[in-house]
């Protein structure tokens, strides 16, 4: 878009759809780069971490079924 080029331009130079566009806008348009990457990391971490609870709730499900005598 520096180059005088509209969104449209830059979209299809790009490879996005108009809905990613707008996605991506509506998600991140009022943050300044910096913001946006602390913001993807903690997504991230956070994905990360509800990973390692899904474990653990599923470790805990089977260590409580082995206490009951189940195995």
């Amino acid at each position: 878009m520096a180059k005088g080029q509209t969104i449209e331009e830059v979209m299809r130079q790009l490879g996005i759809s108009d809905a990613t566009y707008y996605k991506w806008r509506k998600e991140y348009g009022g943050l300044h780069i910096d913001q946006a990457r602390a913001y993807k990391e903690l997504e991230q971490e956070n994905q990360r971490l509800r990973k390692v609870v899904a474990d653990l709730t599923i470790d805990n499900s089977i260590l409580k079924e082995a206490a009951r005598g189940n195995f």
